[in-house]
């Protein structure tokens, strides 16, 4: 049965489109399907194929943030299980997977029971920055967010989160003779619950808390010896003072930690971090050399 799986998925091509929140993913990802010959697509906890939603449940009916990155990851077993066994029951040869990173893609697809991707293009690379621009003003400043499905099969499934439908005319080759024929493209905006609620706030202590759990995951031979929460209207900054044992080659890593800590923390709370700043305090023996 094992041999079977494995061989199964050998014939399968799995692609990810991987850009931060509200850079337009969603609006753009039947055209990669197009483009690549793609027959199903994974976002925010929907299966979709062609113009239905096959299986899932969409993150975007979620009420809190948090809530919304849970479906997005399919946390929940019940719901993974769901469209992991539609996925073993659908004939397709490739499928895309949308995420904020690599590493959420490559979550996503371990959790359904799929090979990591082996091609991941990012949103820069298929749109412009005005275009990206445009689109993160469009979700902070007005909370719309984009499902790649018709508005008939969103309003039947989630008529509380509906807000309006894009249409896009497209050209599209045709044989000799014939000319090109136009295909129309059709996606709809929602307004989910937690974007109408405006700026999500967490305790300066939690968020402390969360800061030092990210360095350990991290690193876990960092020491952190104190955090400072700075709150302004933008987000969150941090200042983080650590410790690092003597022979980790922290320095050229520090922009990497702070990414890290940045992504991780907004990814799992949902609030904005603004900018980290690590602090290297001392530089202390390693354990080893204390014995």
């Amino acid at each position: 049965m094992k041999l079977n799986f494995l061989s199964f998925f050998k014939r399968k091509k799995i692609f990810a489109l991987v850009g931060e929140s509200g850079t337009g993913k969603s609006f753009h990802a039947k055209l990669v399907a197009q483009k690549y010959g793609i027959d199903l697509i994974i976002d925010d906890g929907l299966l979709i194929k062609d113009n239905r939603i096959l299986a899932g449940h969409s993150a975007k009916k979620e009420h809190t943030f948090m809530a919304a990155v849970k479906v997005a990851l399919f946390d929940e077993k019940l719901h993974r299980d769901e469209v992991a066994r539609r996925l073993q029951n659908e004939k397709y040869n490739r499928i895309l997977l949308l995420g904020t990173s690599e590493k959420m893609v490559n979550k996503i697809a371990a959790r359904l029971q799929l090979p990591p991707p082996q091609k991941i293009i990012k949103i820069e690379d298929i749109s412009s920055q005005e275009e990206i621009d445009k689109a993160v003003r469009t979700r902070r400043i007005e909370g719309k967010h984009v499902i790649p499905v018709p508005s008939i099969e969103v309003k039947k499934s989630y008529p509380d989160i509906f807000y309006d439908v894009i249409r896009i005319f497209r050209k599209k080759v045709a044989p000799p003779g014939i000319g090109p024929v136009a295909t129309l493209h059709e996606k709809s905006l929602v307004r989910p619950e937690y974007s109408k609620r405006g700026k999500v706030i967490i305790s300066e202590a939690a968020l402390s808390q969360f800061a030092v759990h990210c360095v350990g995951e991290y690193n876990k031979n960092i020491k952190v010896k104190k955090v400072l929460v700075k709150d302004d209207k933008m987000g969150y900054r941090l200042v983080i003072t650590i410790d690092v044992p003597y022979g980790i080659q922290l320095g050229g890593n520090i922009h990497e930690l702070q990414q890290y800590v940045i992504d991780t923390i907004e990814h799992y709370t949902g609030i904005l971090i603004e900018e980290v700043n690590i602090i290297i305090d001392k530089i202390t023996e390693s354990e080893s050399n204390t014995v």
